[in-house]
């Protein structure tokens, strides 16, 4: 019998929603590989943000119609989780990917890790306890650099959700992951996290690009991203 090819499973961050990752989808799947994307941002709304996220995540992919094993694919923010999110599901998961991500700190908030003054520019710019949208974190210059297609762009900070500022302070899930673990770099800012994954021995790929690489150039992306999956899948 022959078993189910692995399913990439593409997990969006927090602060952004599935169209962030639409495009890469369609290119990995373009050559028939199974592709699931999640729709998490109603989660993210209120407080506790981690365990309502890791909740929604279970159901999405159980309701699904996704067979055999399964491969998680964190983007920024969504990486640290990956350990809770393969812990939370019964399908079984042979590797877990860190797309332009922090890597997962169990116990410790964001606030933990972040320079003070980051997070007291958060707290200084949130309302109600909300942040604003991600987008506005930035120029409207830096983002349709990275997103020159005006209705895609439009469709991403659409989708972007207000994040409880108590979601920084939140502790991450303690789950342990014992299983093999990948890392693409997309952008600079993230040249830490990925040294940290080489220095742990995972494999590796690094793209000279930006964060948001994964909707304007997603064929780019899916090479790299595909060597991945299928070193960690199950032969």
């Amino acid at each position: 019998m022959v078993s189910a090819p692995t399913t990439t499973v593409l997990v969006h961050s927090p602060y952004l929603g599935p169209a962030s990752l639409r495009p890469l989808a369609g290119a990995l799947a373009a050559p028939g590989r199974p592709v699931l994307l999640p729709d998490l941002r109603v989660t993210v709304n209120a407080a506790p943000v981690h365990q309502r996220l890791i909740g929604a995540f279970a159901d999405a992919v159980g309701d699904s119609p996704v067979e055999g094993d399964l491969v998680l694919v964190g983007h920024s923010g969504a990486g640290p989780l990956l350990p809770a999110f393969a812990d939370a599901l019964e399908s079984p998961v042979t590797g877990l990917v860190f797309l332009d991500a922090e890597l997962p700190t169990p116990g410790r908030s964001w606030r933990d890790d972040a320079p003070a003054e980051r997070m007291a520019h958060l707290r200084a710019i949130a309302r109600d306890g909300l942040m604003p949208r991600w987008d506005r974190w930035f120029a409207p210059e830096a983002l349709s650099a990275m997103v020159p297609d005006v209705r895609l762009l439009e469709e991403i900070v659409g989708e972007a959700p207000e994040v409880p500022l108590a979601f920084l302070k939140e502790p991450r899930p303690t789950v342990g992951w014992a299983g093999p673990c990948g890392y693409l770099r997309l952008s600079g800012a993230y040249g830490d996290a990925c040294a940290e994954a080489r220095g742990l021995g995972w494999p590796v790929r690094e793209l000279d690009a930006h964060h948001l690489a994964a909707a304007s150039a997603p064929e780019r992306v899916a090479g790299p991203l595909a060597e991945l999956v299928a070193a960690l899948s199950r032969p």
